[in-house]
């Protein structure tokens, strides 16, 4: 139970850049148990490790759109240092640079590349997450797909259905339309 608590929250990081799911590198070093400096450094000395469908940097407009959807989740901006370590006035609350985000094979070599029995631990649970998405997107294809499907049986015949009204409208309207024929009268005539 405890660790589709923690997948869930794993798969609560996960976003979608340049047709890619990914996770940002602060959130992996969380998982990994390092810090997001130590986690770059590892990158950078092991970068012939990490193509660009395993890792890229994001864009400032992509970062942007990373903090408004962020933001639009949480309702308001989380610190990105730790709460127990006092920074300047004005300090810690942005990032010097802009942030990589790993892909599900990148998040798999970057726990290689850290080594540590927790980094290793994670990076499962950050793949179980990866293929949990996976199947629910897919899940999500099947149904959308029996949905159109349902849609255009259900237009088909509402259409059917419809001409058989239109058709029983325009009966009734030339019956009540149509001219009586004159009728004898009946009853007493006078002569007249």
């Amino acid at each position: 139970m405890e660790h589709l608590l923690i997948e869930e929250n794993i798969a609560s990081k996960i976003y979608f850049f340049r047709g890619y799911k990914v996770m940002l590198d602060s959130d992996l070093a969380g998982l990994y148990g390092v810090t997001t400096k130590r986690l770059n450094e590892q990158v950078k000395r092991n970068l012939f490790r990490f193509p660009a469908d395993f890792m890229f940097q994001l864009t400032e407009e992509e970062y942007e759109e990373y903090l408004l959807r962020s933001q639009f989740a949480t309702l308001k901006t989380a610190p990105l240092r730790s709460q127990f370590v006092t920074s300047s006035s004005g300090r810690g609350k942005h990032r010097k640079y802009l942030p990589y985000v790993f892909t599900e094979h990148g998040a798999v070599m970057l726990a290689s590349v850290l080594n540590s029995p927790v980094a290793i631990e994670a990076s499962i649970l950050v793949v179980r997450a990866f293929v949990r998405l996976r199947n629910l997107l897919e899940s999500n294809k099947e149904l959308t797909q029996k949905l159109l499907e349902l849609e255009r049986s259900t237009k088909d015949r509402f259409d059917e259905q419809s001409s058989q009204i239109d058709r029983l409208f325009k009966a009734l309207k030339q019956l009540i339309n149509r001219p009586g024929e004159p009728r004898k009268q009946i009853g007493y005539k006078p002569e007249g």
